[in-house]
């Protein structure tokens, strides 16, 4: 079984070309199968059934909680019950593996054909105010490498709604600064052109004339954004980059990765800007994913006509 899904993993980044987080995610939730798979003497994919695929994402359901960094129970713990994203993935995982055992003919019938995936709860995502924006990108006092380029990727970040991948992955290439573009590889290996706006552009030139050269080493790569050491950005120290700046800028609440490309969305849709151009802009590949901005866009609207408008409130 595991000799298979290791194949399997080959060909998610090989064939169909997943992004790095989605291998990551599959590998996980895959071992985790192979190892219940193997204390049930279930050795090939051959053998696994619809039924052992229910007491396995039974089991999954019911795992007990785990102490923190000891893989052990807590005593007297209540099973932990398995949230409907988690089995969401988990259910998504396994049907694309059992879909490429049968196409590759390791399965004489697909198991997973008749399981279908639970239903998900849409989240709306948490976008960030126009005045919380205006203080984030608020220029840097101190015109150092590290504060220019910090200044520059939130500018990006915004103007553009990049993914962190994405952002930490531009190379000096894929920028057309005099067109006012970049270029971005997006998941999937798929290449998309979005907008850099005037500010952006800006702050991008004054990083990259004043602060990239002085970070610059014989080894340094052709990525837009470097960090002292003259390196590209992992996805941990970018963030953490980040959340040093929204602390500078006085945000108390939590910010997370995915806020600026909200933000981002949802204010061109509170300006009317058509759901099908932002899909484009953010690499959707469905138009439904685009559509929960539209949910947030309405609701924000409604929360300030009801504060400023006399008749909100009859």
């Amino acid at each position: 079984m595991t000799t298979l899904v290791e194949e399997f993993l080959v060909h998610v980044r090989h064939e169909r070309g997943q992004a790095a987080h989605t291998q990551r995610t599959y590998a996980a939730l895959l071992g985790r199968f192979s190892d219940w798979a193997a204390r049930q003497s279930i050795v090939q994919p051959r053998d696994v059934t619809f039924s052992h695929l229910m007491q396995f994402l039974e089991a999954e359901r019911n795992r007990p909680v785990t102490g923190p960094g000891r893989g052990k129970a807590k005593p007297g713990a209540a099973p932990r019950k398995l949230s409907s994203s988690s089995l969401y993935l988990q259910v998504a995982a396994l049907r694309a593996f059992f879909r490429f055992c049968a196409e590759e003919g390791f399965v004489k019938q697909d198991p997973t054909e008749n399981l279908s995936l639970p239903r998900r709860w849409k989240q709306l995502p948490k976008a960030m105010s126009r005045e919380e924006i205006e203080r984030l990108l608020t220029p840097p006092t101190e015109a150092t490498p590290a504060a220019l380029c910090d200044h520059a990727v939130l500018e990006v970040a915004y103007a553009s709604g990049l993914r962190l991948s994405e952002l930490r992955g531009v190379r000096l290439e894929q920028l057309h600064l005099d067109s006012g573009f970049l270029t971005v590889v997006g998941k999937g290996g798929k290449e998309r052109v979005v907008p850099v706006g005037k500010v952006a552009q800006a702050a991008l030139r004054r990083y990259l004339e004043a602060a990239r050269p002085a970070l610059v080493t014989p080894k340094t790569p052709s990525f837009v954004f470097l960090t002292q050491r003259g390196t590209g950005f992992a996805h941990v120290t970018l963030w953490l980059r980040i959340k040093q700046s929204v602390a500078r800028a006085g945000i108390r609440r939590n910010i997370t990765p995915h806020m600026l490309r909200h933000s981002f969305a949802t204010h061109l849709m509170e300006n009317g800007a058509d759901l099908r151009v932002i899909q484009e802009l953010l690499g959707h590949t469905s138009i439904s994913t685009t559509e929960v901005y539209t949910h947030v866009a309405g609701k924000r609207l409604r929360d300030v006509h009801d504060r400023h408008h006399p008749r909100a409130k009859g």
